[in-house]
């Protein structure tokens, strides 16, 4: 594979090598941070051999899943979570956490913005579900940032007025421009609300945040943080599942949600799952230093081949594990995700075309040459066919294959981008 490799793209990873040490530094700090917690939280919970066992049926009485839950409340600063394989997505998984949560008359506020497009049919922003938010009654406004920072007094004089029952926050960028939002930026803001609204729940969509930072936003006060293991905290081996992750009054709803009132958390078959989550979430530290080493590999190469719109910068903070550049044009967006793909260890013959995809308003072109499909811990890079033609890159399990993968689709794409 490096036999394929551009000389000057070689010659650049060498330059990248060195004027990046320094921010790898700080990333392999991070980690160890993240792994002592999680490592902790598994001698905490004393998981056994006996914990990988398939409990099927009903599911009743199977203390691995406990285990699993009760770990993942505690690395992600929280009282209680639902980890489950019958959680399919982030979607899914907000969606269950909304539902659960709002009822007719109620309203919920994004002060994020616009969010990720795979919600806004959910919510009832566009569509004609009779399964959505809006169509249950449910209310919905959203308040913009401005340049990139929470709108703090258009938020509170909102909350003020009343009338509010879930504030959502989407700690990752989606498919913006915007940047994605630090911890320290949704502790400000929810500081801030908890002064005038004590009671108003505050969900942070956590997808692709999950171990970038050395806390969660359940350290800093989040009700409820929702997210996928097809993403950070599945380390590249969970091969389904979601979770939601806050206070336990709250989880016992979404519980309840799930199954019925009455049952809640003690039902639900873990289908052979729990070996994977529990190794999955052993190596998500480690996966998320590599996810985003490769990102900000290929932000620095990007920059010094002549992409000047990218985002975040190679030497920006970073808040999760996307790295997102322009492309201009449809055939240059297409272009890099067929390198992207062609550089993949699953599928790397799969011919890239722009198509529907279910819960997405846009054509969409997707790279993803995965173990598990639709893992976007894994090296990936998806976008709605739209202007500007933006291509979202996120994950790499190892930064040995990210590095690899990066350059050798930057050397396949370097004289077809025009």
């Amino acid at each position: 594979m490096i036999n394929q490799i551009d000389k000057e793209i070689l010659a650049l990873s060498k330059d990248a090598e060195r004027d990046l040490k320094d921010i790898f530094n700080r990333i392999d700090d991070t980690c160890i941070k993240n792994s002592d917690r999680v490592i902790s939280a598994f001698i905490k919970n004393n998981v056994q051999y006996s914990d990988f066992t398939d409990i099927n049926g009903y599911g009743n009485f199977d203390t691995g899943r406990d285990k699993i839950e009760r770990i993942f409340s505690e690395v992600l600063g929280c009282e209680d979570a639902l980890v489950r394989p019958q959680i399919m997505s982030g979607t899914n998984a907000l969606y269950l956490a909304f539902s659960s949560m709002l009822k007719y008359g109620d309203t919920l506020i994004s002060i994020s913005g616009t969010p990720y497009d795979s919600l806004r049919e959910m919510i009832g922003i566009i569509g004609d579900s009779t399964q959505s938010l809006k169509a249950y009654g449910v209310k919905y406004e959203e308040i913009d940032l401005i340049n990139n920072e929470f709108d703090k007094d258009k938020i509170i004089e909102r909350v003020k007025l009343g009338n509010v029952k879930v504030i959502a926050i989407q700690r990752s960028r989606g498919y913006s421009n915007r940047l994605s939002l630090s911890i320290l930026k949704i502790k400000n803001i929810i500081t801030e609300i908890r002064k005038v609204n004590k009671d108003v729940i505050i969900l942070v969509d956590n997808c692709y945040g999950e171990l970038v930072e050395d806390s969660e936003p359940g350290h800093v006060g989040a009700d409820l943080v929702v997210g996928s293991l097809m993403k950070n905290l599945g380390g590249g081996i969970a091969s389904t599942g979601g979770y939601i992750a806050g206070k336990e009054n709250l989880i016992k709803m979404v519980s309840d949600r799930l199954t019925s009132p009455g049952i809640g958390k003690e039902l639900g078959a873990n289908f052979n799952t729990n070996i994977s989550v529990l190794k999955g979430m052993f190596m998500a530290p480690s996966a998320v230093k590599s996810a985003l080493k490769t990102q900000i590999f290929a932000a620095y190469m990007l920059e010094k081949l002549g992409f000047n719109d990218i985002s975040p910068r190679y030497n920006d903070e970073r808040c999760d594990i996307i790295q997102t550049v322009c492309l201009k044009t449809k055939e240059n967006l297409i272009n890099f995700a067929r390198g992207i793909q062609a550089s993949s260890p699953v599928d790397s013959g799969a011919y890239i075309e722009a198509s529907p995809m279910p819960g997405y308003p846009n054509p969409e072109v997707m790279a993803a040459g995965c173990f598990t499909q639709g893992s976007t811990i894994e090296l990936s890079a998806d976008a709605p066919v739209i202007e500007p033609y933006t291509l979202y890159m996120q994950g790499g399990l190892t930064y040995e294959y990210g590095k690899l993968s990066i350059m050798l689709a930057l050397t396949k794409v370097k004289n077809k981008i025009k």
